[in-house]
């Protein structure tokens, strides 16, 4: 056991890092084919002999590699680990969690393929001969944690001798971001670039690249001053490399006190508390304040507000408004390059990239974007200058601009012949399992709702409800003993205090859950004596009497418990909600298709009006979480051929929902394949769905439990759930021994309650 003088707060996140990063295999990345290996003839078409009908091809026309390969939608992300993140020189085998991660972000925001590439090369000439030998593959390079100044030699050279875009995300992702916010600053303030005084405090790769751009888009580089370590850069001054002493100005200042009066815009890229109140006070009226150091910034936005109100600022933090995120720019700047096969990355589509950002935040905000914000309506103004990371409008918006720039200045190989439909394609590319936990995340947010975790003193839980609370998903309630928690946050490393426990014997509560507990079951067998026993003893049940009785929103359990008695107990306190039947939904996506699968956890084997009300649950939640429910009830025939007993339950099923007129679109009997093939109405004409199914209902929990495991186990599905939908109380029920990241997913699902009416559908 730790000692208490030996915990660290950051104890438990490296852990948990470690852990995430280990299991259930090493790494963040993978191959996946993207092409059958299932056949002989797969393999023929694939390697020899077929392999060599596209060498030939390229051979004869070096181009069609485009055609032929993945390189077009491939990126080579490359460092030597000469400057990880803030840590420094730790070499290139230490960058290679940074560059998978890289790589991860190119994949979730702009579905680009990318491969990390760490050169034990720190001396500039041999890095730049061993990228050149192998850059050619690759759609693009992204260049990152490489130190100055080597890295504008490296980036620069790389640029000349290769024939793909080369990108060092260091310098030009940070500098595009800014220039959006100073764009939007600037039409804001009604001041115009070329008359504006700019100080720039931090001279190292992101700092000077920051400022070129934004001398690209009108400021003077007459008006700017740049200020290091060593005070202010003035001709004359010794030392400092060529791409430094390029921005020195004739100037008899040397601090940067000095140097801010009067400034119209303070750039920082130096250090936490560099920037002083009193610089602050001393700016120009309606200044603009990017301060970007990380972790902190050089000042935060409620010292500058002691100040002064007048002040437009930008952090590199997401818990402040205007984050200069560079995520923001990277995927979306590859994604427009790599779709017009473009040369190189050069100044006019930074350019491009930076006002099409400005031109988004201007855009009436998406709700779910403005709930992400935790306020009812976003709207651009002084704290919204700049897109957050997770609009899902960014994949579709940002990279037309990069291409068309790509086309107007020579640099694409291939034109983008319709603007609407690209437009459409690139939308498509939207990870869908990110867009459903995004409105997930966005809503809960807005509306912190108290989730009490049932199992309170099992260490995956603490640190579960400890996640999502600082998270600020939410209010997180343990239920337990207080001094079994207090010895476990201790072990884990977590703040004493930060966790409210209510110990269910001692609760204030007690008595009035009992009387309830009593009124409701007295007929069932129950003693009083019975009750207070559930009541004092199992966490279940008084988990559950707190939803009843709205004392918290939701609850999470599961962990140290298999479902169906978890269910028994939950099922002692609430109620199915009116006119609905308890279902267990489970969502899966694969291959860009999302699929919401009933009842995979609750009825065994449902008759006719129990598959009825389960298709109508699960249509509601589809709706909840974003979908127009296509719904299919499927079986091992379609339409009656082969019949068989289930065959008939399912289409009397059907018909109960022809006499309901419900508001969704449903068919069956089918088999799967049928129900999922666009082409279906080819062989049943009369099928009723527009739409290959995105809602599955099942015959029975068994296969539905095996369709989801084969989903999982061999089509590479990602799987959430299974979600409990139906009861008067949004309560999850974990898998039994889940890992934290579950335990936290449920909690939200919890919070956003799949019981409430349907946000619109898309």
């Amino acid at each position: 056991m730790a000692s208490e003088s030996t915990v660290r707060p950051d104890q438990q996140l490296d852990a948990d890092a470690l852990d995430f990063h280990m299991k259930p295999v090493p790494g963040k990345l993978g191959v996946a084919p993207t092409k059958p290996m299932a056949t002989q003839r797969d393999l023929a078409l694939a390697y020899s002999p077929g392999v060599a009908a596209p060498v030939r091809a390229i051979a004869a026309d070096p181009e069609t590699v485009y055609d032929y390969t993945s390189k077009g939608n491939m990126v080579a992300v490359v460092s030597n680990g000469t400057a990880i993140l803030g840590l420094g020189n730790l070499g290139a085998a230490a960058s290679k969690p940074v560059m998978e991660g890289k790589a991860v972000l190119f994949k979730r925001f702009a579905d680009l393929d990318a491969v990390d590439i760490e050169v034990d090369y720190t001396d500039p000439d041999q890095f730049i001969e061993c990228v050149r030998g192998f850059g050619n593959t690759f759609g693009g390079i992204n260049l990152e944690d490489i130190k100055a100044p080597e890295c504008f030699e490296i980036e620069r050279r790389l640029r000349e001798e290769l024939d793909i875009p080369v990108f060092h995300d260091d310098q030009h992702g940070t500098a595009i971001i800014a220039a959006a916010g100073l764009i939007n600053a600037c039409d804001l303030t009604g001041k115009k670039m070329e008359d504006l005084k700019v100080v720039l405090c931090g001279a190292g790769a992101a700092g000077l690249s920051v400022l070129e751009l934004i001398e690209s888009l009108g400021v003077q580089s007459k008006n700017t001053t740049v200020v290091d370590i060593d005070g202010v850069v003035y001709k004359g001054r010794p030392g400092g490399h060529e791409r430094l002493m390029k921005h020195a100005v004739e100037t008899d200042k040397r601090t940067l006190a000095e140097a801010a009066k009067g400034a119209d815009v303070l750039l920082g890229l130096s250090a936490a508390g560099v920037f002083t109140k009193d610089i602050v006070a001393s700016l120009a009226p309606d200044p603009i304040i990017f301060a970007m150091a990380n972790p902190t910034p050089e000042i935060t936005p409620e010292e500058v507000a002691e100040v002064r109100s007048d002040v437009i600022m930008a952090t590199g933090r997401s818990d402040y408004p205007n984050q200069v995120n560079n995520v923001l720019g990277f995927p979306y700047i590859f994604r427009g390059a790599l779709d017009v096969r473009a040369r190189t990355i050069n100044e006019e589509m930074k350019i491009a990239a930076a006002r099409a950002l400005a031109a988004l935040a201007r855009e009436d905000v998406p709700d779910e974007v403005a709930k992400a914000y935790k306020v009812d309506r976003l709207q651009f103004g002084r704290d919204y200058i700049i897109p957050t990371p997770f609009d899902p409008r960014l994949i579709a918006w940002v990279p037309p601009f990069v291409a068309q720039a790509a086309i107007d200045t020579g640099v694409a190989r291939r034109p983008i012949e319709h603007a609407d439909s690209y437009k459409q394609v690139l939308a498509r590319r939207l990870d869908p399992t990110a867009a459903l936990q995004q409105r997930i995340s966005a809503s809960i947010r807005a509306e912190q709702k108290t989730i009490v975790f049932a199992e309170g003193e099992e260490p995956a839980v603490i640190r579960a409800a400890h996640a999502f609370q600082t998270q600020g998903l939410g209010k997180a309630i343990l239920v337990a003993r207080e001094n079994v928690v207090a010895e476990n946050m201790k072990e884990l490393g977590i703040p004493a205090g930060s966790l409210d426990v209510c110990n269910a014997r001692l609760s204030e509560h007690n008595s009035e859950y009992a009387d309830y507990l009593y009124e409701r079951l007295q007929r069932q067998g129950y003693l009083r004596r019975d009750v207070q026993r559930r009541v004092n003893n199992d966490r279940n049940v008084f988990s559950a009497c707190m939803l009843k009785m709205g004392h918290a929103d939701g609850m999470v359990t599961g962990v140290t418990r298999h479902s169906n008695v978890v269910m028994n107990d939950v099922e002692l306190v609430l109620d199915p909600v009116a006119g609905s039947r308890t279902v267990g939904v489970t969502a899966a996506v694969t291959r860009g298709r999302t699929l919401i699968i009933g009842d995979v956890s609750v009825t065994e084997f449902p008759e006719a009006q129990a598959l009825a009300e389960i298709a109508i649950a699960t249509a509601n939640a589809a709706k909840r979480l974003g979908l127009t429910p296509h719904v299919a009830f499927l079986s091992y025939s379609s339409f009656g051929n082969p019949p068989g007993e289930r065959s008939t339950k399912i289409q009397h099923a059907v018909s109960l929902l022809d006499e309901q007129g419900v508001d969704f679109e449903y068919e069956g009997e089918m088999a799967a394949d049928v129900a999922l093939d666009p082409d279906h109405h080819q062989l049943y004409p009369f099928s009723r769905l527009t739409q290959p199914a995105n809602v599955l209902i099942m015959p029975a929990v068994h296969s539905a439990s095996i369709a989801v495991r084969l989903l999982k186990a061999a089509g590479g599905a990602t799987v959430i759930g299974p979600m409990l939908v139906g009861l008067e109380k949004p309560v999850q029920i974990a898998r039994l021994g889940a890992s934290v990241s579950d335990i936290v997913n449920l909690a939200g699902i919890a919070a956003y309650d799949l019981n409430q009416p349907a946000v619109a559908a898309k």
